[in-house]
């Protein structure tokens, strides 16, 4: 299995956009900044480095709780 990419990223306006398109759509918005702002480095389509797995992996867990 594959570890998670980077699909969409912004700040300011685009972050905003890109929460508004989220719950339009449905799409559970969870809120962690730490995570958040470590995922942000990230490049958009770069994997989830090894060291973010079991944070991505709680906030996941959560969503698919939901």
């Amino acid at each position: 299995m594959d570890s998670p990419i980077v699909v969409a990223k912004g700040a300011d306006h685009l972050a905003m956009k890109i929460r508004e398109i989220a719950r339009e759509n449905k799409v559970p918005i969870v809120e962690n900044p730490p995570v958040a702002r470590l995922l942000h480095r990230l490049d958009l389509g770069q994997h989830v480095p090894e060291d973010l797995f079991k944070a991505v992996a709680e906030i996941l867990a959560h969503v698919y709780s939901l």
